[in-house]
């Protein structure tokens, strides 16, 4: 029992957010392992249209995530995160359909508008259901029980992709709809929660008026660089730069995911404030850099032995770097958003993912294997140099804040959704 305990959230609204978050969990990696097969030889696409059609569709989502988040908080976040988990089901069950590119334009623009919107949603329904002192440990179980998920899912897209069939694929496919309407059927198990009012003359998306937390949302997108260092550039530079065997490109993911899903919620239990947060996140910053010159240090004529055990180091020092991040991040993120405007706030702060995915694989490509270990230790400093600013970053939003304290708009309960 007590093991679960340190896997599963406490009973009632936090486990029924987790069990979906685990439903979507195993859809998105489904997705991420067959995603590009599926596309070029079920809907018939190029591998440039491909490219094209997801770039347009998470900047389009990157657009929308804190007009959603707006609309959770002034909706309710229960409903519209519901909403937002039925259009998601809606745009995958699309993709089964779909086989030209403006179709599947459409159909990427629906998934990753709801993805984004979902994420901020879900974000403002915990805040509103949790105690803020219990915020990020909660948000711990909840990213244990995402890798989890992943894994699932990541299994489910390894056995289609070993029968590579037309089939398989659509039966994946089908499986990743089927996940985000069992979501939104967890979702609506848990409480309704408070909306708020528009105060007369209030901006609208007052977040885009909030600067020092515009800044930490810009330093947090940095930070996120990390997230192609373990699903692209590493896997590259283990092929073209290493005398590793191939199968360590697995053990990237793998150390990632077991990492993540067992400690995850034990290194979120030192992030209790703001302070501790800028701390944290300063102690991913010395992880990563540390975890790049590991990476740097391949490029040597290592044994294959020697080069494998080293990039195994690599990705467990990225890791705890990454887990780091999160304790912090989600601290920060819930901390400095006002209790009336968190949807709008974490939709904000949450286009960091679909930045990095955005810019990431480009900038990083150019960087690391372009330039090779010099590359690593320029990407390693750049991460440092972002986590030493987060600290500043946070104290000057914090001193905003306080002057700010009194004007909260009203809040009432959420119609039924």
């Amino acid at each position: 029992m007590s093991r679960l305990g340190n896997v599963l959230p406490p009973a009632g609204a936090p486990r029924d957010l987790a069990m979906a978050q685990v439903a979507n969990s195993v859809g998105d990696g489904a997705f991420v392992v067959t995603s590009a097969l599926f596309f070029t030889r079920v809907v018939g696409l190029s591998t440039a249209q491909v490219g094209l059609g997801l770039t347009i569709a998470w900047l389009v989502g990157f657009l929308a995530g804190v007009p959603l988040g707006n609309l959770a908080d002034r909706r309710g976040a229960r409903g519209v995160a519901v909403l937002l988990a039925l259009t998601t089901a809606t745009g995958v069950g699309a993709f089964l359909f779909v086989r030209s590119f403006p179709l599947f334009l459409v159909a990427a623009i629906v998934y990753a508008c709801s993805q984004t919107g979902l994420t901020a949603a879900r974000q403002a329904l915990l805040a509103a259901l949790v105690q803020p002192a219990e915020r990020t440990r909660i948000r711990a179980f909840l990213q244990s029980t995402v890798n989890a998920g992943l894994a699932v899912g990541a299994l489910l897209g390894g056995i289609a992709l070993r029968f590579d069939t037309e089939t398989a694929y659509l039966i994946v496919f089908g499986i990743d709809a089927l996940s985000f309407l069992i979501a939104a059927a967890l979702i609506r198990k848990v409480p309704r929660v408070a909306i708020s009012i528009r105060v007369q003359g209030e901006p609208r998306l007052a977040v885009l008026r909030d600067r020092p937390y515009a800044v930490l949302a810009l330093l947090n997108a940095i930070m996120l660089l990390f997230m192609p260092l373990i699903s692209l550039i590493g896997p590259l530079w283990i092929v073209t730069r290493t005398n590793a065997p191939s199968w360590v490109v697995a053990s990237l993911m793998i150390v990632n995911t077991i990492g993540v899903a067992f400690f995850q919620v034990r290194v979120a239990k030192r992030v209790t404030d703001l302070r501790s947060a800028s701390r944290s996140v300063r102690y991913a910053g010395v992880a990563m850099l540390a975890a790049c010159a590991v990476f740097a240090l391949t490029a040597a004529h290592l044994s294959p032995v020697a080069a494998a055990a080293t990039l195994v180091l690599a990705a467990a020092l990225l890791t705890l770097g990454e887990m780091k991040l999160a304790s912090g991040a989600w601290e920060i993120s819930f901390g400095l958003a006002p209790a009336d405007k968190q949807g709008q706030y974490q939709g904000f702060f949450g286009s960091g993912p679909a930045i990095a995915r955005m810019l990431g694989p480009a900038l990083l490509t150019t960087v690391v294997l372009g330039w090779g270990p010099i590359g690593w230790i320029l990407v390693g400093a750049l991460f440092l140099g972002t986590s030493c600013a987060t600290g500043p970053a946070v104290r000057w939003a914090a001193r905003t804040r306080a002057v700010n304290e009194d004007a909260t708009p009203p809040l009432v309960e959420e119609n039924a959704a």
